[in-house]
This record gives C-alpha cells, sequence and structure tokens, in this order.
C-alpha cells in the first residue's frame, strides 16, 4: 500500500522568518486543534533558540493536507551547525529555500542550498516578508537564480517555481502584488513539485540514522527515513558502519513517527517514511540500520571536520563552588561525552591532567551555544581562548578559511576593509547594495577573525551585519596581531571600592562596578595602553581629621562594560580565561599567581 507522502526540507538564513512560517503551516492544516494553546514559533523548541532567533537542532514535523501526509524537516541556517545539515538532507526529496524579500540570499543560506543542489534536490523558493516598506523581490528572485548558476545547478534546478508570502500573515501567492489570503498555493506546490519518495517497499528493511537523540527511558533514539522495506515493532535489526561492519545487534523495541511537533508510537513503517527507532545502544549518525540479511551499507554524507578547539577546564578560582551546583571534573567529562554522543560535529579529548578537556567544534557559536547550555545547568567551568585546528598537507602547513559577508554603511567600509587585511583577509568582491549600503565579501582565515566581532560593532556604530561561513583548508597565512591594549588585573582579593574604581577610570575601561567580587589575577578592565597593569581596586579613601567640602562625597562611576559570553571568549588572549559560573562571566589570568606569571612568560620567551 503505496500513502500520498512527500519529504520536504526547509532553508533559510537566520531571522529570514521560516520558524513562523512552519507555525502557519500548522494552523492552516488543521494540525492544532481549535481550543489548542499555541506556542509562538513551536519550532525553536529550547530556551536558546527563542532568545536568538535562531535554528541549532534540526527538527522533524508533519502536518496532513488533503490526504497527502507532508513531512517537514526544519534545518539550522548557520553553518557552525552544519554537521546537522548535511544529513538532514540525504532524508528528503524536495526543499523549500526562504528567503527575506529585502536581504536577498545569504552566505548561510548559500551554504546549505549547495548542499541542496549538489544531492540532486529541486528545490521550492519562496520569497518571504514581501510586506516590507523596503521589499526588493524581482532583484532578489534574480540573485537567488545567480547564486543557483554559482552553485552549479542544472537547468532542472534553474527553472525552480517562486511564490511571494508572508509567513507573519499566513498568505503565499503566484502574485507579486497579493497582501492577503493562505497558504493553499503553498501546499498545493510542494505536493506537485516534489517527488514521492518512490523507494522500494518490497526490498529488506534499511534506514539511515540521520539525527540523534537520547531519552531517559528509551535509551537511544536514531531518526531517519527509511529508505527501502517495512518494518514492525520489535523486528531484528543490526546497525552497519561506512565500511559495512556490523556496528552492533538489536531490535526495533520502539517505533516512533511524527504529528505535528509531537512523536508518536507506531507499529510499523515503510520505505519513505521519517521515523525515529529505539533499541540500539551504540548506532550513531551514518551508521546503516536494517534488517539482518543486508550486509551493505548506505552511502552517508561525510561531516565537515572541526575548525575550532577550546580548552574547557575545572574552574579554579578562589571563588570557585560559590554560585554552580556542577563543578568536579566528573561531571564536566560526563556532560560533555553525552553531548558529544549526540552532537557529532564535535570531538573531545581529555588532557593528561584530567581537570581539562579540549573540545573541538565547526566554530565560536557552536562552542558558545554548549558553554551557555552548561551554564544554565549549573555548570562552573574555565574557557581558554579558542585556537584554531591546523593540518599538515604536502609538509605545508594548513588553516581553515572563511567566506566573510559583511553589509555596511558607505562611510563605514574603508574602515572594515583596512581592519580585514590587516587580519590576512583578501577582498574578493565589494558592490553597492542600495539605500547607501555596500556588501564586501572577504576570504579570511578563522584564526584572523576571533575576537573581531566586537570591533567591527564599534567602527561601524553597530549598523554593520557580519556573516561568516567555512569555507576551506589553506595555506598558513604567517602571524596575525592579536588584542592592542593591555589589561587592568586585580593585585588584591575582596570587593571593588567606588573610590578605587573611579581613579581607575583614567587608566582604562572598566569592566567591573562598585561592590563587585575580585580576587588576585582578575581582569577587571582594559588598560588604555598595550601593557598589561597591576591595580589595587580595593584602596580607600585616606582618612584625616580635615573636613573636606563635600567635593567627591558622591562618586559617580562610568558604567562597566558588561561582555556576553561570546564576547569575553572573543576578547582574552592566550594566557587568559574566561571564568563561566550560573550567575557570572569573569575575565581573569590563566595563572593568578603574579610571580608565577613572569615566570611563565619569561620561560616563553626563552
Amino acid at each position: 500500500m503505496s500513502r500520498d507522502l512527500r519529504n520536504v526540507a526547509i532553508i533559510a538564513h537566520v531571522d529570514h522568518g521560516k520558524t513562523t512560517l512552519v507555525d502557519q503551516l500548522f494552523r492552516q492544516s488543521g494540525t492544532y486543534r481549535e481550543n489548542q494553546r499555541i506556542e509562538e514559533r513551536a519550532m525553536d523548541s529550547n530556551d536558546l533558540e527563542k532568545e536568538r532567533g535562531i535554528t541549532i537542532l534540526a527538527k522533524c514535523t508533519s502536518v496532513e493536507w488533503n490526504g497527502t501526509r507532508i513531512n517537514i524537516v526544519d534545518t539550522p541556517g548557520h553553518a557552525d551547525f552544519g554537521a546537522e545539515v548535511e544529513r538532514i538532507l540525504s532524508m528528503v526529496d524536495g526543499v523549500i529555500l526562504l528567503v527575506d524579500s529585502a536581504e536577498g540570499p545569504m552566505p548561510q543560506t548559500k551554504f546549505v542550498t549547495g548542499k541542496a543542489l549538489g544531492l540532486g534536490l529541486r528545490p521550492i523558493v519562496v520569497v518571504n516578508k514581501i510586506d516590507r516598506s523596503d521589499a526588493r523581490p524581482q532583484e532578489v528572485l534574480d540573485e537567488v537564480f545567480d547564486l543557483f548558476a554559482n552553485l552549479d545547478a542544472d537547468d532542472d534546478q534553474l527553472e525552480f517555481p517562486s511564490l511571494w508570502a508572508s509567513g507573519r500573515d499566513g498568505y503565499a501567492s503566484e502574485d507579486e502584488n497579493a497582501r492577503s489570503g493562505n497558504l493553499d498555493a503553498l501546499f498545493k506546490l510542494i505536493v506537485d513539485h516534489v517527488p514521492a519518495p518512490g523507494l522500494d517497499t518490497e526490498a529488506p528493511f534499511s534506514f539511515l540514522a540521520t539525527l540523534l537523540d537520547r531519552d531517559n527511558f528509551m535509551g537511544r533514539v536514531l531518526t531517519g527515513r527509511v529508505q527501502s522495506g517495512k518494518i514492525n515493532l520489535n523486528d531484528p535489526i543490526h546497525a552497519l558502519d561506512g565500511d559495512g561492519n556490523v556496528v552492533e545487534v538489536g531490535r526495533a523495541t520502539k517505533l516512533m513517527s511524527f504529528d505535528g511537533l509531537d512523536r508518536v508510537p507506531v507499529e510499523n513503517a515503510q520505505a519513505g517514511d521519517i521515523i525515529a527507532i529505539a533499541g540500539l545502544e551504540k548506532a550513531t549518525v551514518s551508521n546503516t540500520i536494517a534488517d539482518p540479511s543486508v550486509k551493505e551499507a548506505i552511502e552517508a554524507q561525510p561531516i565537515d571536520p572541526p575548525t575550532l578547539a577550546m580548552r574547557f577546564a575545572v574552574n579554579d578560582s578562589p571563588l570557585a563552588g560559590r554560585e554552580g551546583s556542577k563543578v568536579t571534573s566528573r561531571m564536566i567529562r560526563d556532560r560533555l561525552y553525552r553531548e558529544a554522543e549526540t552532537n557529532v560535529a564535535i570531538r573531545i579529548t581529555e588532557s593528561e591532567d584530567k581537570d581539562s578537556f579540549e573540545v573541538a567544534g565547526r566554530g565560536e557559536l557552536q562552542l558558545g551555544v554548549l558553554i551557555e547550555t552548561m551554564r544554565r545547568e549549573g555548570f562552573e567551568l574555565g574557557i581558554s581562548r579558542p585556537r584554531v585546528l591546523f593540518r599538515e598537507e604536502n609538509g605545508q602547513r594548513m588553516e581553515p578559511f572563511e567566506t566573510v559577508v559583511i553589509d555596511v554603511d558607505d562611510e563605514h567600509s574603508g574602515t572594515v576593509v583596512e581592519k580585514m587585511q590587516r587580519r590576512k583577509a583578501e577582498l574578493t568582491e565589494m558592490r553597492p547594495s542600495g539605500q547607501g549600503k555596500t556588501r564586501i565579501t572577504f576570504s579570511a582565515p578563522s584564526r584572523g577573525l576571533i575576537g573581531y566581532h566586537g570591533e567591527f560593532l564599534s567602527d561601524t556604530r553597530g549598523t554593520g551585519i557580519m556573516n561568516r561561513i567555512y569555507e576551506k583548508y589553506d595555506t598558513y597565512r604567517g602571524k596575525i596581531e592579536g588584542r592592542q591594549n593591555g589589561v587592568l588585573i586585580s593585585m588584591v582579593a575582596g570587593e571593588a571600592v567606588p573610590y578605587a574604581l573611579n581613579m581607575l577610570e583614567e587608566r582604562g575601561e572598566l569592566f567591573i562596578g562598585g561592590g563587585a567580587k575580585i580576587y588576585e589575577g582578575i581582569i577587571i578592565g582594559e588598560n588604555a595602553k598595550p601593557a598589561d597593569l597591576e591595580v589595587n581596586p580595593m584602596k580607600s579613601k585616606q582618612l584625616t581629621n580635615f573636613r573636606s567640602t563635600g567635593k567627591d562625597d558622591s562618586i559617580r562611576l562610568t558604567p562597566p562594560r558588561v561582555m556576553t559570553l561570546e564576547q569575553a571568549i572573543a576578547y582574552i588572549d592566550d594566557d587568559e580565561m574566561v571564568e563561566v559560573t550560573p550567575e557570572s562571566i569573569r575575565l581573569r589570568k590563566a595563572i593568578l599567581d603574579p610571580h608565577e606569571r613572569k615566570r611563565h612568560s619569561r620561560k616563553m620567551g626563552d
């Protein structure tokens, strides 16, 4: 029995309205009951996704429209989560590319679309936010065509159908001037344009694991598409790695299908269905789960290599253990290995002293999200400056490069180009993008981009937009200058005194306010000069028996510069760390004792 089934992925850049559009697809397909309480942006399921407005985890959902079941897979829009993207696309038969009617296709869109076109998927293009005041829909459609042509799309892929839509208001139309209606045109286009899976239901059962999840009751849950045959509950299965070796043997103890946002138990599934299987303990992403008679693995997408590593250490500062509940190396190790189990894009290496772990991933955002998640769970950590992972090829040192696309006001473009060239970036394209803005594209070493984002926002008065995407490994470009200024380091422990901070303001910019807890070796501000400076933020006013005229009774401090986690990680130098607890983010020297620090720097200088 073949059912009417369509599997489709949605691709969009961060903030182009993908999650809002999926909300409307749910509403208009009758997935929600009339009286059901509906959350906004239902696909962004965890707190961090809701706060940042980005998709971090790929998710599967399903809607019914006029008797056709449509499985919709949400793909992350950011390249740091690229490992998710590559595998997701192997589950679907078509993609919807959602593009903002003002911003046009962006680098992350290019990344995912390139992968989709490479797999031979034929896209549907939806130009979203058509009601924006600065919309330029026809130009954006032309840009999408150019993008496809640059990505070597074939003739079929270049003849893509397109719709004009507003996800927020819930309409899509073939008429560019439509400003109301519903999404029937999009549903119809999915059913007509995306092919049914057309897989062999009579062959032995096989299934490619594309997503991995852990459930406290069911254990490992593998999600993917059934590539051939049928499976019933409790059927014997085995897992094969890429070379066809058996990883483990077991039974399908639980089969689940998707209904709206929920996973619902089913008795059986057949080729083309997207399902989740429980019952195996070792099988992982890219493994083939199949009937024991199947000996050949399904070809799986290789996963892009990690390009960046950070050291996660036990928090050893004098304030350790006061704010978090999870502070031991065993807890940190268990949590990181649990993360590596469900997130195949990260690699974990334990240090010899067992007190720190090197975590390698795809980028600052991906590792930043992991640290922020752990922090909310009650962990205390010491985080080192990110470092890029070099490679050796034919005796040459290679480093990762990224494509950086920057949109800035014309007046700031000169500063941005100069700063990027200092960081060994190569200018590849520069063109006006309308409304007094310029779009500049660079090919830059990832090393040079660490810590640049904050400086970039200052240089462009907060109006610049920077998008980055992993490009390739290329030859090492030599030394890149780091941070220009030194830091102000506390030489005492206790609580900062406003009187002392007032005196220190002329030395540079402060990161703390009066009453902040400090210790020897903590960084309390940025020095105006290149060298580090040790200071005493607890120095109180000398009391004499002469009365002052009251001039200095009320000390007014400039508000301190408060850094987010990403800004702090980007700011620190190689000999510094970020102390992360559930309540605070502090900057500190890796070696707290000043004499030890001098000895160490002399040794490194030799």
